[in-house]
């Protein structure tokens, strides 16, 4: 025997999500992502915000109505038809169609990639988002060493399968308010932000972005909508992300873990630790 074993392991879930908006008789599909299914509206919600889309009345799972009959049957009669959920289709309910020309760069985004480099800092500018250089958060050092202990222990999956990316978003006094796990780190972010959408806690001022993994240009894309100035991460910030967090007055820490972290952006909102 070599000593190999054969046995059952737990995978990371990842399927196709349609994202569609419609106002009165007009619908029309903006996106379909890889994602990991749970907290979809959720989802929807922090997609539709960082892209600038107003106005979201409902979001709810798309439902067919098809015939219970056999082939040829034309009965109109509602008992005769079969209503199905489409978890895989979600619809967010507007008081009016946006101009959706900014989400034509989203035809298929997968799990690994947001906007894939086909946005720049000039479309932010244009959105005329605030910069955040006013904004008087602060966390003490300690605290902040602490916060990646206290997001792995919320990582139910990633400890079964190791495959999840995780976003947490903490309060200025650094409690965990939310976390949510995704294949796609974007997702992720995404998910905390419908979370704070849907709970009618938007803007994020004086709270902390936290991410799993690296930090890229979607990433503070995401942060910044939901104006939030402090985003950490427990590896590397692409030159993007500094050259948007320096902009858009965002501290921006990396490497956050060991009992270490570098910080690219606004250090004077780390304070020194109490003695």
């Amino acid at each position: 025997m070599d000593g190999s074993v054969v046995r059952r392991d737990e995978l990371a879930t990842e399927e196709p999500m349609e994202i569609r908006v419609s106002a009165g008789a007009r619908s029309r599909a903006v996106a379909v992502t890889m994602r990991t299914p749970g907290a979809d509206f959720e989802l929807v919600a922090g997609f539709l915000h960082s892209e600038g889309v107003a106005g979201v009345r409902r979001i709810s799972y798309c439902v067919d109505s098809s015939s219970s009959g056999g082939a040829g049957d034309d009965s109109d009669d509602a008992d005769d038809r079969v209503t199905r959920q489409r978890f895989n289709v979600v619809t967010a309910w507007l008081d009016e169609l946006p101009d959706l020309a900014p989400l034509e760069r989203y035809g298929y985004t997968s799990s690994a990639c947001g906007v894939c480099g086909k946005a720049s800092l000039d479309a932010l500018r244009a959105r005329g988002l605030r910069s955040m250089a006013g904004d008087r958060a602060r966390i003490p050092v300690e605290t902040l060493l602490s916060l990646p202990d206290r997001l792995r222990q919320t990582q139910g999956v990633f400890g079964r399968t190791g495959g999840l990316h995780a976003a947490a978003v903490f309060d200025p006094a650094g409690e965990l308010l939310c976390v949510r796990e995704d294949v796609g780190r974007h997702n992720a972010v995404d998910k905390v932000v419908g979370w704070a959408a849907l709970a009618g806690r938007l803007p994020l001022s004086g709270h902390l972005l936290l991410v799993s993994g690296r930090t890229s240009y979607e990433i503070l894309q995401k942060a910044v909508a939901a104006q939030i100035p402090i985003v950490c991460a427990i590896s590397a910030p692409s030159s993007l992300a500094v050259s948007m967090a320096e902009e858009f007055g965002v501290t921006l820490v990396g490497f956050l873990r060991d009992g270490r972290c570098n910080v690219y952006a606004g250090a004077d909102r780390i304070t020194p630790q109490t003695s």
